[in-house]
C-alpha cells in the first residue's frame, strides 16, 4: 500500500473497538455531549471509521453525516456494520466533498492524530463549519500516554510508529487549533484505562465499571498527565 493510500489506515482499524464495552461506553458519552450541544442538529463524523460514533449520533436524532478515507474513486455506500448509514468515501486526504458551511459541528475521533496535513484538514473543517459551529476533538493522543509507552514496549501499535502518526501535550494540542484558526472553548485529558482490552460477555458485563473508573482516573491531577488522550472543543475564531 502506498504512503498515500495509507493515510488514515496505519493505526489498528480491528473491530475491538466497536466489541468492547468499555470502548462503547466512551462513543456513548460522546453522542450524549454532541445531541445535549445541538439537539436535531447536522453533524459530520469525519473518519468515521466503522460508524459505530455515527449510529450513536443517529440514535439520538441527529442529522449525522459519514466520511472516511477510501483509496479508489469517490463513492456513498452503505456501511458493512452498520448498513442503515451511508458513508462518504474519498481518496483526496485533505480536500472534502462538502459545501462551506454545511455543518452546525464536525466530530473528529481518533483522526486528526494519523492526517498528513493537519493545518490543512483543520482548514477544511473550519470550511464546511457554520459560522458558531463546533468541532469536537476525541482521542487526541497524548504525548505523555503511559498506555502508548506499554505499547511501544510490547511491540504492539503505538501512535508515533508511523509518519503521518502525530502525538500531543495539552499546550502543543491548543496551539495546533488556535494557529489554525480556532478558538479553544474545553481541553482535557482523558482516559486512563485501555478501554478495549476486554471484548464479549465479560467485557459487556464490566463495561460500566471500567468507564466510571476511567473516567474517576482521569480527573485526578498530575496522574492524568499520563492519560491516553487529549480532548478539545473548539470554534472558529472568526
Amino acid at each position: 500500500m502506498s504512503e498515500t493510500a495509507d493515510v488514515w489506515t496505519q493505526h489498528d482499524n480491528s473491530d475491538k473497538n466497536v466489541r468492547a464495552g468499555a470502548q462503547m461506553r466512551q462513543y456513548q458519552h460522546i453522542a450524549d455531549r454532541i445531541a445535549a450541544d445541538l439537539p436535531g442538529g447536522k453533524v459530520l463524523d469525519w473518519g468515521c471509521g466503522f460508524g459505530q460514533v455515527s449510529n450513536q449520533l443517529l440514535l439520538r436524532g441527529l442529522d449525522v453525516t459519514s466520511y472516511d478515507y477510501e483509496p479508489g474513486d469517490p463513492s456513498v455506500q452503505p456501511l458493512e456494520l452498520y448498513p442503515h448509514i451511508s458513508v462518504h468515501h474519498s481518496s483526496e486526504p485533505v480536500a472534502l466533498p462538502f459545501e462551506d458551511g454545511q455543518f452546525e459541528a464536525v466530530l473528529s475521533c481518533g483522526v486528526l492524530e494519523h492526517v498528513p496535513d493537519p493545518p490543512g484538514s483543520l482548514a477544511e473543517l473550519r470550511r464546511i463549519l457554520r459560522p458558531g459551529g463546533t468541532l469536537y476533538v476525541y482521542n487526541l493522543a497524548n504525548r505523555r500516554s503511559y498506555l502508548e509507552r506499554l505499547a511501544k514496549l510490547m511491540g504492539m501499535y503505538y501512535h508515533g510508529k508511523f509518519p503521518n502518526d502525530r502525538v500531543y501535550t495539552l499546550p502543543e494540542a491548543r496551539t495546533l487549533l488556535t494557529d489554525n484558526g480556532f478558538r479553544v472553548q474545553e481541553i482535557r485529558r482523558a482516559n486512563m484505562l485501555p478501554l478495549t482490552a476486554l471484548t464479549g460477555g465479560l467485557g459487556q458485563r464490566l463495561a460500566g465499571i471500567i468507564w466510571a473508573a476511567n473516567q474517576f482516573l482521569a480527573r485526578i491531577p498530575g496522574l492524568n498527565q499520563f492519560a491516553t488522550n487529549v480532548e478539545l472543543v473548539a470554534v472558529p475564531a472568526t
